[in-house]
């Protein structure tokens, strides 16, 4: 049975949400970053960078969330997370799921963790985390004039794929922006505030919220 290996609200929720939609047995086992369970030996050995999500498919060890997405495509071509291998669709998709993984998450990871960039105080670190938000605000600019281009209900237009799980997550990141800077959360935005609705409605969605403990209203 497929191991997915977790913690609520991370990265691991773009798996999370493919397995749920997949309907395909699998194990949830919850790895608690709160008391150092990322930095245990019986973790390293399946991920050495220590970071969140691992999914274990048989023998195989997995991480990297855009890696494991694409395994679940292709190891379940049935539900279609991904266009047809070759098209012009397909390689559209792979470029958005590299600048979601590479510029969007790589972002927002800057503004959650701005220490990990500088070495001397939290003037810095502030700064750091001011320039990060401003950045994201200009890429969920970009997510949103993408849905606005084409109109349909999901991020690659009229189906569904492995990219909404990763948007949904990212975008659910910046629930708090509107607090305390004019860089506003991915919801209030005109076109991404509707699409976060859809996805929300979706059952494999609602349930990924239940299992994880989070209130589904809030993104």
């Amino acid at each position: 049975m497929i191991q997915l290996h977790f913690y609520p609200s991370t990265a691991a929720m773009v798996p999370h949400i493919l397995l749920e939609e997949l309907g395909v047995p699998y194990e949830r086992v919850l790895i608690d970053r709160e008391n150092g369970a990322l930095d245990s030996p019986a973790y390293r050995a399946l991920n050495p960078n220590g970071l969140i999500p691992v999914l274990v498919d048989g023998g195989l060890v997995l991480y990297e969330t855009a890696a494991i997405g694409l395994h679940l495509a292709d190891t379940h071509p049935q539900a279609r997370l991904m266009p047809v291998l070759g098209s012009v669709e397909r390689a559209h998709a792979y470029k958005w799921l590299m600048w979601l993984t590479n510029t969007l998450q790589a972002t927002l990871i800057v503004y959650f963790y701005p220490h990990r960039w500088v070495d001397d105080g939290s003037a810095t670190k502030d700064e750091v985390k001011a320039t990060a938000k401003r950045r994201v605000g200009v890429q969920l600019d970009l997510l949103d004039a993408e849905l606005a281009r084409h109109g349909g209900p999901w991020f690659m237009g009229e189906s569904y794929t492995l990219l909404d799980a990763y948007v949904f997550t990212l975008c659910r990141w910046t629930r708090h922006f509107s607090a305390d800077s004019p860089v506003r959360p991915a919801r209030e935005r005109p076109h991404l505030g509707p699409y976060l609705q859809r996805m929300l409605a979706r059952p494999a969605l609602q349930r990924v919220m239940i299992n994880e403990g989070l209130t589904p209203a809030f993104v």
